[in-house]
């Protein structure tokens, strides 16, 4: 055997799709990091971890641009977080300092939202799959993207423009889905009446990513890793992305009646109801009191 061919067997080239993006949203109590985490480090090939959402305690990278603004704001008193303040009626926002002020910040914002689209890169680059725990263009599309009949200050209208034009979606979208009474158990601070419209705008989603699948949050967490997991390998070996509760993947089940064989594969998540045009028109997922945290 040549020495090539023993270089081929020693090191067989990587599957075609190593170098993908997965990204794990859900609401705050779904367990998104700490499934993140353990996913990356149970994934048959190379995984990196890439936290992308507003909580700047829960990232360990950041521009320096953004340190200054956190550390500013934590004398002031504020929150470790950066909403950047998307959601509020124009009429709250008045003054031509306060305009000032929120342009400022969301142009900081867009450049820290940049330099985390980078690092996916990089991480892509090596090649490997990057996992996301959030994701900007998911967290923020109902308040800044998504149709709504609320109107939209300047800020929230460039973040809106700059995410759905030019900022990277992931190709692979796992909603982290439980019932909003363990997810008010859990982490508190909400409404049921709150979450159910939280999770009908994550729903919404499955209209604008490429591929979308919700996973059960209300199990015990190995059991949500196995899951995710299995679908994540699906996903990268070109395979069904479907998934049983123990993480395996499946093919569709074989249809009993044969004039049912034309029919198309049933999506994996019910299209939200007439409720999701309403709801897309109401307070963003992204806010002032609910922002920050998984």
């Amino acid at each position: 055997m040549s020495k090539s061919d023993a270089a081929d067997t020693a090191s067989p080239t990587p599957p075609a799709r190593i170098g993908r993006s997965v990204a794990l949203i859900g609401i705050d109590g779904a367990g998104k990091s700490t499934v993140a985490r353990d996913v990356v480090g149970r994934l048959p090939f190379d995984a990196g971890y890439l936290y992308m959402g507003v909580n700047l305690d829960a990232s360990p990278v950041m521009l320096p641009t953004t340190r200054l603004a956190l550390a500013i704001k934590r004398r002031r008193g504020g929150r470790s977080d950066m909403t950047v303040g998307l959601g509020e009626p124009t009429s709250h926002r008045n003054g031509p300092i306060a305009s000032i002020r929120r342009l400022v910040r969301i142009a900081n914002w867009l450049a820290e939202e940049g330099y985390r689209a980078l690092l996916a890169r990089r991480i892509q680059r090596r090649p490997a799959v990057v996992v996301f725990d959030r994701h900007f263009f998911c967290d923020y599309y109902a308040s800044a993207v998504a149709p709504g009949s609320l109107p939209r200050a300047l800020d929230a209208r460039i973040h809106g423009y700059v995410l759905s034009r030019w900022y990277p979606r992931p190709e692979l979208t796992l909603f982290l889905d439980a019932p909003p009474e363990v997810l008010m158990a859990r982490k508190g601070g909400e409404t049921l009446e709150r979450l159910a419209l939280r999770r009908l705008e994550y729903l919404d989603l499955q209209r604008v990513v490429p591929a979308f699948q919700v996973v059960d949050a209300d199990r015990p967490v190995g059991e949500v890793v196995d899951d995710v997991v299995g679908r994540i390998v699906a996903f990268v070996l070109g395979g069904p992305i479907h998934a049983d509760t123990s993480g395996h993947p499946t093919e569709p089940e074989a249809l009993d009646e044969p004039e049912a064989l034309d029919e198309p594969e049933p999506a994996p998540v019910p299209a939200p109801t007439v409720e999701l045009a309403a709801a897309v028109a109401q307070p963003s997922i992204v806010d002032s009191t609910s922002a920050a945290g998984t």
